[in-house]
């Protein structure tokens, strides 16, 4: 199957289909669709070097992938990539990952971006005051970051959950249930979604005349093994926290076996509340006791990333070009009234 065959089974131009094949705006969704479902059926398959001299264009979307000693596998990297991959297939758009060593990542960006080897690329893992979303603001590449700076200008394209918004609402959720002592077992500190969860659940403490207890606060990665011990490390404090807030259920998944491990309660002798990013494998109702958690998919992230890339590299940009999802509060077993409290226990919510 050829381009010319393939427009004959259509019954379009041939300038037609391989305009739809390569994300020209001038082509409508209802003709785009039909190429491309033709595309699935019959196999068809693009000359990229020839589609290459043509457009200018790649058809391809850049990942670069932090690589070394020390690092974990990351589930949460491993699910939007899930998402991102949906959207790529059915636009017959190709992932080019680098794997990159952290020092070098913007050496990485610059090659991408010189070489032409890629149409876009998309930036996650945003630090504090990230150098690398201004050299990609420098460099003539499309690109979507998938986080934001703590400081600095948004003045570049971008997708975020309400990271502080989420945990000040869980936060406050544990106040209104007589909680004082809290603990926090937070994914690595030098990350700004980190950052501002953090920043979220200080300000919801402060607002009631609390502070967090450094001693009560872990940064580390976000695995199963750092939340076990890290809830073990709580629970062996002089004056355990009542309350414990997780930045992911995977940490939690560790923190639950901890506290079963020393025949604790959730939602009666020890609240907890995590952050999930929706894990088909891993589900926070699905819990030997369902967990209160904080909710937005990140396989939808990465599903919405990939349509505003390919948007990106076809001229048409997203509206707004910064996008900042609310996270879900879904009340379950795991929170109840802290210790001693005579508060109502908070009602349970359908997951939306």
């Amino acid at each position: 199957m050829n381009l010319r065959e393939l427009a004959r089974l259509l019954d379009l131009s041939q300038t037609t289909v391989s305009r739809a094949l390569n994300g020209y705006p001038e082509v409508n969704e209802d003709t785009r669709q039909r190429v491309l479902q033709a595309v699935r059926m019959t196999g068809y398959r693009p000359n990229r070097a020839a589609q290459r001299l043509a457009t200018g264009r790649t058809n391809s979307i850049g990942l670069v992938m932090p690589t070394g000693a020390g690092r974990d596998t990351d589930l949460h990297f491993a699910e939007f990539l899930s998402g991102l991959s949906e959207v790529a297939v059915g636009n017959d758009v190709q992932l080019v990952i680098n794997p990159s060593r952290i020092e070098d990542e913007e050496a990485t960006f610059r090659r991408l971006a010189a070489g032409g080897s890629v149409d876009a690329v998309y930036l996650s893992y945003i630090r504090r005051s990230d150098p690398r979303i201004a050299l990609l603001k420098s460099l003539s590449l499309p690109f979507v970051v998938h986080g934001r700076e703590i400081d600095g200008v948004l003045d570049y394209p971008l997708l975020d959950i309400d990271n502080a918004g989420a945990f000040a609402d869980a936060t406050r959720l544990l106040l209104q249930l007589g909680h004082r002592r809290f603990a926090f077992l937070n994914a690595a500190d030098h990350l700004s979604f980190a950052i501002a969860r953090h920043q979220g659940a200080a300000e919801a403490l402060s607002a009631a005349g609390l502070a967090l207890d450094p001693a009560l606060v872990q940064n580390s990665p976000m695995t199963e093994e750092h939340g076990y011990r890290g809830m073990m490390r709580l629970l062996d404090q002089a004056e355990p926290p009542t309350a414990v807030l997780c930045s992911s259920v995977i940490l939690s998944l560790g923190a639950v076996r901890a506290v079963n491990e020393r025949g604790l309660r959730l939602g009666r002798e020890l609240s907890l509340i995590a952050h999930d990013d929706v894990f088909p494998y891993l589900k926070a109702e699905n819990f030997s006791t369902p967990l209160t958690t904080t909710r937005s998919s990140i396989r939808q992230a990465g599903i919405r990333i990939a349509e505003r890339l390919i948007g990106e590299v076809a001229g048409i940009a997203a509206d707004p070009q910064q996008e900042i999802w609310k996270a879900d509060l879904i009340v379950r077993a795991s929170t109840g009234p802290a210790p001693g409290s005579s508060r109502p226990k908070a009602r349970a919510q359908a997951p939306t």
